[in-house]
């Protein structure tokens, strides 16, 4: 699946924490975009994800669009995963609106109709 997009993973541990990682874990060493270590947290504060108490970031995903603006944020307890068919979709949706100007709603897959967006179309659907 190709959504033209490009995926980084940030995370305060080191580099050689993520090399290990990559190493030892058989879910790991699949993955084939960048791990990038934001060991001063510079990262992680400037998104505002980083629990100054307890020293360390909150799991979140960013979906950022090509003039840089936050499309969407996601921060997940430490009880819950990620969920990447959602992620997915909302890449698909984003892309969909983009191309169409539609909306898409709630359980929307791609091949669905979207629909109108704005406050003359609240409640309509």
């Amino acid at each position: 699946m190709n959504l033209n997009s490009e995926v980084l993973a940030i995370s305060t541990d080191s580099i050689l924490s993520h090399k290990m990682f990559i190493q030892t874990s058989p879910s790991a060493n699949k993955i084939n975009y960048p791990l990038l270590s934001d060991r001063n947290f510079e990262i992680s504060k400037k998104y505002g994800v980083f629990d100054e108490n307890g020293g360390y970031a909150y799991r979140a995903t960013f979906v950022i669009d090509t003039e840089g603006a936050i499309k969407s944020y996601l921060v997940y307890p430490d009880s819950v995963g990620r969920n990447i068919d959602e992620l997915l979709r909302l890449l698909e949706g984003l892309q969909y609106n983009q191309k169409t100007s539609l909306g898409v709603q709630s359980g929307w897959k791609p091949g669905d109709s979207g629909i109108e967006v704005g406050w003359d179309h609240i409640g309509k659907y």
